[in-house]
């Protein structure tokens, strides 16, 4: 799990594998051992930072997987946040309460996506003296954009804990924007599901990770 520090391609399926050490069958250790064979055929791997247009710039990807965990039907949330085209915070974990719609589920991995993103702007901030400007957070649902706004939706949604309901307030206020993102284009895809190996080495790509052999 330490290893998940620097290496957020491997983040889901440690996350996912570690719900089970308490009562780990062979199944899970099958997986456990794919993914160490997996970081030893990619050492070379790594995030690279590089500078352009976007420098000093947070790209901030939300996403979940709906019912992502079949023994408790909770979702999975994960995001992901660029500075400089490189992965600097990303997460990978299930949700605690448990979404009656996907709508819901993106709805929720936004607003625990919008605390990292508000703290992570304060800091960088702090180190470098930034003006104050709106975080846009990159959503491949729109009905969760929406449901962020229209307070008609709300009253449908009263049994969400209320403490998720504040990401309303930061829209309103312009502290958070939520725009939509395609799926094919939605690096937080990575966080919360497996992925066929095109689509996670692309994803991989868009994390900032690449080869020492590629940048020498």
């Amino acid at each position: 799990m330490y290893l998940t520090s620097t290496r957020p391609d491997i983040m889901f399926a440690t996350c996912l594998i570690s719900r089970y050490m308490a009562k780990p069958t062979e199944l899970h250790l099958q997986i456990a051992k794919r993914i160490l064979r997996y970081l030893k055929g990619s050492t070379q791997y790594g995030i690279f930072y590089t500078k352009g247009k976007a420098e000093g710039e947070l790209m901030v990807y939300t996403d979940s997987d709906y019912v992502g965990d079949l023994d408790d039907k909770k979702s999975t949330s994960g995001y992901v946040v660029l500075l400089n085209s490189g992965a600097v915070a990303w997460c990978s974990k299930k949700q605690p309460i448990v979404t009656l719609s996907t709508t819901e589920a993106e709805f929720v991995a936004a607003t625990v996506c919008a605390c990292q993103a508000i703290w992570m702007k304060r800091i960088l901030n702090e180190l470098v003296k930034q003006e104050d400007s709106c975080i846009v957070i990159r959503c491949d649902h729109s009905s969760s954009i929406k449901l962020s706004k229209n307070h008609v939706i709300h009253e449908r949604c009263k049994h969400i804990d209320v403490r998720f309901h504040f990401l309303r307030n930061l829209v309103k206020e312009g502290t958070i924007l939520l725009t939509y993102c395609s799926s094919t284009n939605q690096i937080a895809d990575v966080m919360t599901k497996a992925l066929k190996i095109k689509a996670f080495v692309k994803l991989r790509t868009e994390l900032g990770m690449v080869s020492i052999e590629d940048i020498s």
